[in-house]
């Protein structure tokens, strides 16, 4: 009898080891894998258990919670959602996260190590803490100003503070309300079947996500190349540029749009916009010369993140000598992003000093201590400083006598360059409306602001009349908001 009580024990044993062991490999093997399973709702459960933490915008927060009654039991709120969803973006129960909900989950869903009492405490407890708090940038009456300025046309305003990166505004319309999104069932999925197909796209990030030709708002990258470059010495002298000017190598006459282009000189072709003279000046800068200016300015950077990805802004680093002159003034395959032309402001505000842009001031745990800061490095410096000097005057001529007049504020040094991206068959398509700039504060004379404006929607006649005046007068009121102290 006790021979069969031992083997049973035995038996009793091994069945406990292989009890044991399989407890042990779904724990530490298969762990991951179950946690991703679609099927398995815990995960979803736990993370909807709780508050997110929120996003602030001026020390109030732009973002909030409420109680659904069901399984996932807290869904996200919006105050102001369209005038905010290019900067917070949307946190769905169905659809995930996007913008600053995506690249700050970990802080606002509670899960980062930041906010742990103790280091490897969430480890160690398989826990969350409160959801933890984001600090914008954003300065809510230069966003307020961009936003009613766009009037729900399709375009985007980025606004940089130039002596520290910080993007004080980011707008895209037509926008959307991320609330819409936060829940389940049909009224989420109507909604964003409805979003995605609006011929609109108010989903899309026009400010870091869309690419434009950003036509000659790109001549300051030009005359910054064509400085260092010494291909010019004096910006006041004239060039030997005819008008229209032959590409090189071709047949194809290059028009201006404006007057006095006749061998203008540098100063000129800023202030009045002269095609002709920037495209001669880029061919003379060279390929090698142009591509590592617009490299410096932000250009081909595909790593760019504030934290959220940035669309990498495009300067072609192989053409043909026609080619290159075209890009010089911002046609062909040039691309940028409305971030980016606001860095190139910016860049040559801050004394040819280009700061990294970044949109979170620091990150704080539910009770208001911060446990990151945040903050920004140099990003390049795209030209001298001389350089820099002397492009401030001629963008603050393009403002006081050129095609940038209606961004002009009384009392306040302002810089400006108009600029139209054709586009469509043929250039068929109503030009894309731009204008950049920046304004000096006239206390301390430092640069306080850099804008960058697009307009999709906009019209006009001739082409720079279209930019200075769809797109200036934006600039001029984000200029204005950013002035008050």
């Amino acid at each position: 009898m006790i021979r069969y009580i031992r083997r049973a024990a035995a038996f009793c044993l091994v069945l406990l080891v292989a009890l044991l062991a399989n407890a042990a490999r779904v724990q530490l093997f298969e762990a991951d894998e179950l946690d991703a399973n679609p099927a398995n709702r815990r995960l979803s459960i736990a993370r909807y258990e709780q508050p997110r933490g929120d996003i602030l915008v001026d020390g109030r927060s732009v973002t909030g919670d409420r109680r659904t009654g069901e399984q996932l039991d807290y869904e996200r709120t919006y105050r102001h959602g369209p005038l905010y969803a290019p900067v917070t973006g949307y946190a769905s129960q169905t659809y995930g996260t996007t913008l600053l909900e995506n690249a700050e989950d970990s802080v606002l869903s509670g899960t980062d190590a930041l906010l742990a009492p103790l280091p490897l405490w969430n480890e160690f407890t398989r826990g969350r803490q409160p959801g933890g708090d984001v600090v914008t940038t954003v300065k809510a009456s230069m966003q307020r100003a961009a936003y009613d300025g766009l009037r729900g046309r399709r375009g985007a305003v980025a606004a940089l503070e130039p002596s520290t990166g910080k993007i004080l505004a980011l707008v895209s319309t037509p926008s959307y309300d991320p609330e819409r999104l936060s829940g389940t069932g049909s009224a989420v999925t109507g909604a964003w079947a409805r979003l995605n197909a609006s011929k609109s796209l108010p989903m899309l990030n026009r400010a870091i996500r869309q690419t434009y030709p950003p036509g000659s708002t790109f001549k300051i990258v030009t005359a910054a190349a064509a400085l260092d470059a010494r291909v010019v010495t004096d910006p006041g002298a004239a060039t030997d540029t005819p008008s229209p000017y032959v590409l090189p190598n071709t047949r194809t006459t290059l028009p201006d749009e404006s007057r006095g282009c006749e061998k203008a000189s540098l100063a000129d072709a800023v202030r009045v916009s002269c095609n002709t003279v920037m495209a001669h000046l880029g061919t003379r800068v060279g390929l090698d010369g142009m591509v590592d200016t617009a490299r410096r300015f932000g250009f081909n950077d595909s790593g760019l993140r504030i934290p959220s990805g940035v669309a990498r802004s495009n300067f072609d680093t192989d053409m043909s000598e026609d080619q290159l002159a075209l890009s010089s003034i911002g046609q062909f395959n040039t691309t940028a992003t409305p971030l980016q032309m606001a860095m190139v402001a910016s860049a040559v505000a801050n004394g040819g000093d280009l700061r990294r842009p970044y949109l979170v001031d620091r990150v704080t745990t539910h009770d208001g201590d911060t446990v990151r800061q945040g903050g920004s490095g140099p990003y390049e410096r795209p030209m001298n400083p001389a350089t820099a000097v002397q492009l401030q005057q001629m963008m603050v001529d393009v403002v006081e006598s050129g095609t940038g007049g209606n961004a002009a504020i009384d009392g306040v040094r302002v810089g400006g360059k108009t600029g139209t991206a054709q586009h469509g068959v043929d250039n068929s398509g109503i030009p894309y409306a731009w204008f950049i700039s920046w304004a000096e504060d006239p206390d301390s004379g430092r640069p306080a602001v850099a804008v960058a404006v697009v307009v999709e929607d906009a019209t006009a006649e001739r082409a720079d009349i279209s930019g200075g005046g769809s797109a200036a007068p934006i600039a001029r009121a984000v200029m204005e908001a950013a002035l008050v102290k």
